[in-house]
């Protein structure tokens, strides 16, 4: 999802005049937009549905380097374990 300078950098200006171009545009090509004012980046543009996707990759990829810290340092259950805290224990 990497910007292309020559589609996605828009001055601020274009935005006030025209900005269903620009969300229609962030929909289609699912990349965010980077708003310039007098030639510097104040904010970016991006379609709720590609930022809630990037949100919940980032979760994931949070909780997997917790769980690779955690067996680093020890702190893991047997599968047993686990059930019996989860209370999944089949009685037999």
């Amino acid at each position: 999802m990497a910007i292309k300078f020559s589609e996605d950098v828009v001055p601020l200006t274009d935005l006030k005049i025209n900005p269903g171009k620009v969300v229609r545009h962030v929909a289609e090509v699912h990349r965010p937009v980077l708003l310039t004012n007098r030639g510097r980046g104040v904010a970016i543009v991006q379609s709720i549905t590609d930022y809630e996707a990037a949100e919940e990759e980032r979760a994931f990829m949070r909780a997997v380097v917790t769980g690779l810290a955690d067996v680093d340092t020890g702190r893991t259950l047997s599968l047993e374990e686990a059930k019996d805290r989860l209370g999944l224990t089949t009685s037999e």
